[in-house]
């Protein structure tokens, strides 16, 4: 078996007879590149033997020279012998890897989605009596036992029948002999006969081993195969003890039990597996290779299985007007809110050699991406033209993801944004972990102006790295359920690393209006103080986000100052729900509230869980009520409503007009709603409070029920 390193420059006369028969680049110095990775067989006369290009991510820059693992120069490990300088331990690695890298370039090739034109492929290497090359690699034993799983069907049945064949007969001779019959109407009956006695049967056993291999290589590699077999079959630890060595021993203590050809053949195979593949017979007639150009898109598509999105993404996001094409683009939970309101996330995977840093032109790709993701949001909520066809498929389609502008603030919502680059653990495991790079430059940003979070032009791009071997693995395998999981997780990640980098560069706030302020007349005054600082990302849109950069210690304080007197402004982790926070300062300066708190100007009212805008009183977002007797009260007296959604309270709302209107032919009271006002941070049953619909309560009666006082 020889090694090739995607991309790394030989010179051209250590490598010239290995690389024959295959298109690689060679420089007016001397030096031969191959950009290609997978397999191939060389049938030169001096090469005989199959190689392996791999992946160029296993180079490490050490000391300005690239090195394998570290420790190798490519030049002297490309033939994996005796006299290979490879540990036993980075020989399996290198076995076992080149099986992973074959496999996902057959997932990517079966996958009608991706540009198949990359992959170059021809009939792989099968078991047969002809010639022996020097050196066969596991791939081949996997890929010769999977095809004569396939082509021997009968032969197996051939066997199990015959095996089987009269095990369940009675033996008269023995059981009339040895056992009491019962004589019952003149005829002898026998309770317990004997059956004929089944003797070891070592093809029986041989097929268990097989079959086992099999299932491992399905479980460990994600390769089909087909189980036509009802044995109870060798797993877990136990197929390991054979892996680690019984394996051998075993199938040496009863090698010499088979005399078929098949059956010899399947106990060399087995053996061979065992033995990691020395021995095995493979036919030579015809060159075989799998290779991929461009390895880098088959990372790219790796990622974005994993990653991106599952559904169809808009066409002028995935592939944008100017001609750039976004890597990886999927919604999920935004940044800002507690609440499940999607966002669009935008990834660029970087395929390139360990510890390469990412470059300054990459990094600019990356805000122009975002910058035209913002735009196209905006097009598709304020272009509205009904003869554009684009624009009604994209609204009919994508309308789920909200507005990136707040038209209160007009500020931004924060687009996630972020490279994923692949690594290697260095103990070489198939570990699944991904984490923030440990390079000198784990984010970038980009701004107009100072202390803007929520600006249109402030850009942040996080980096992540991910065990190369992982996904390599994973998406191998193509496991639906395991992708899924690992989705759902890494999406997690990324939001939460990115929540966290942007805590520790600004402090974060919840903020309502008080009592008896109008939030939005103070913001459309004081427009230039608050501009790219607040942002409304929450469903109660009586909540506002306010972030100040840390550094800005001074115009922070005075801003604070100044918002504080007309907003209740507390600290709110970013994502953290901001009513318990902002229903707790609340709570904490009831006198802020009421002026007059034993003044009865609070009308009660029952809030059905069959009504029809019961949902929004249990999201604190209604803005009307209907009362369909009118009370006998002085109307002129309501200031506040105060809901008892299915028996329980937790606040209050403004009232900004009182009216009349009908109900089934019957006057009814209207109530236009205005501001919600929370008591507390928790629903409170007040059932035993026996209040009534349509009562003017005090605003310290209400809190005495809601403590309950009453």
């Amino acid at each position: 078996m020889r090694i090739l390193i995607e991309e790394y420059r030989y010179q051209a006369q250590d490598v010239r007879d290995t690389i024959h028969g295959i298109d690689a680049l060679e420089n007016i110095e001397g030096e031969v590149s191959v950009n290609y990775v997978g397999y191939y067989f060389n049938n030169h006369p001096d090469v005989y033997d199959c190689v392996f290009i791999l992946p160029k991510v296993l180079l490490e820059v050490k000391d300005g020279r690239e090195l394998v693992f570290g420790q190798y120069r490519p030049e002297d490990i490309i033939c994996i012998n005796e006299d290979s300088p490879l540990t036993e331990e980075q020989k399996n690695f290198i076995y076992d890897f080149s099986v992973w890298i074959y496999r996902a370039v057959v997932v990517f090739y079966n996958d009608k989605r991706n540009d198949s034109s990359i992959v170059y492929h021809r009939k792989m290497a099968q078991v047969n009596k002809g010639r022996k090359q020097r050196n066969n690699t596991f791939l081949d034993i996997l890929l010769s036992m999977i095809q004569f799983n396939e082509d021997n069907q009968q032969f197996f049945m051939y066997i199990i029948k015959n095996m089987h064949a009269g095990f369940n007969k009675i033996n008269w001779t023995r059981t009339i002999v040895r056992t009491n019959a019962v004589v019952q109407d003149n005829s002898a009956i026998y309770v317990n006969p004997v059956n004929k006695k089944r003797q070891i049967n070592f093809d029986e056993e041989l097929l268990v081993i097989f079959f086992s291999i099999l299932n491992y290589i399905n479980e460990r590699y994600g390769f089909p195969v087909n189980i036509n077999c009802n044995y109870e079959l060798i797993r877990g630890r136990k197929f390991l003890n054979y892996v680690n060595g019984y394996g051998k021993i075993r199938l040496q203590q009863i090698k010499y039990k088979y005399f078929s050809d098949k059956a010899l053949q399947l106990w060399h195979l087995c053996y061979a597996f065992f033995d990691r593949a020395k021995n095995v017979t493979i036919d030579l007639g015809q060159k075989d290779y799998l290779l991929v150009k461009n390895f880098n898109i088959v990372f790219e598509a790796i990622i974005d299985e994993l990653i991106g999105e599952t559904g169809e993404v808009p066409a002028g996001l995935k592939k944008q007007e100017d001609g750039k094409m976004v890597d990886h683009i999927y919604t999920y939970k935004g940044l800002a809110t507690h609440d499940d309101i999607p966002i669009y996330y935008i990834g660029d995977s970087k395929y390139y050699k360990r510890n390469h840093p990412i470059g300054k032109e990459s990094v600019a790709k990356q805000f122009t991406y975002a910058r035209n993701v913002i735009q196209w949001n905006l097009n598709l909520f304020m272009k509205g033209d009904e003869n554009d066809e684009d624009w009604k498929s994209d609204w009919n389609h994508f309308k789920e993801v909200p507005k990136l502008r707040d038209d209160v603030t007009e500020g931004y919502n924060v687009i996630p944004n972020f490279f994923i680059s692949a690594t290697m653990e260095e103990d070489l495991s198939y570990r699944d972990t991904i984490r923030l790079t440990e390079k000198k430059n784990k984010y970038f940003t980009s701004d107009q102006f100072s202390n803007r979070l929520f600006d249109r032009d402030t850009l942040l791009v996080c980096h992540y790295d991910v065990n190369f071997l992982y996904v390599v693995s994973l998406y191998a395998l193509n496991n639906r359920s395991k992708k899924e999981t690992w989705k759902k997780k890494v999406r997690g990640i990324f939001r939460e690393e990115i929540q966290k980098m942007l805590q520790e560069r600004y402090q974060f706030y919840a903020m309502t209006a008080r009592p008896n302020e109008d939030g939005l007349k103070y913001i459309r005054t004081h427009f230039q103080d608050i501009l790219g600082k607040m942002y409304t990302p929450f469903e109660n849109t009586n909540y506002y986000s306010l972030a100040l950069d840390k550094t800005d210690v001074a115009n922070n304080e005075q801003l604070l100052e100044e918002l504080r007197k007309h907003f209740y402004v507390v600290e709110c982790s970013l994502g953290d729900n901001p009513h318990k926070v902002i229903s707790k300062a609340i709570s904490d300066a009831p006198r802020l509230i009421k002026e007059k708190p034993e003044e009865k100007n609070i009308l009660t009212g029952f809030v059905r869980r069959t009504d029809f805008y019961y949902k929004k009183y249990m999201d604190h977002n209604a803005t009307s009520y209907i009362m369909e007797k009118i009370p006998n009260i002085n109307l002129m007296n309501i200031r506040y409503f105060l809901p008892m959604v299915a028996g329980s309270i937790d606040g209050y709302y403004e009232v900004d007009r009182v009216g009349t209107t009908s109900v089934d032919g019957k006057p009814a009271l209207r109530l236009r709603l205005k501001r919600y006002i929370p008591i507390g941070a928790n629903m409170v049953d007040i059932y035993k409070a026996k209040m009534q619909p349509g009562e003017l309560i005090s605003y310290e009666y209400t809190l005495k029920m809601y403590k309950g006082e009453i």
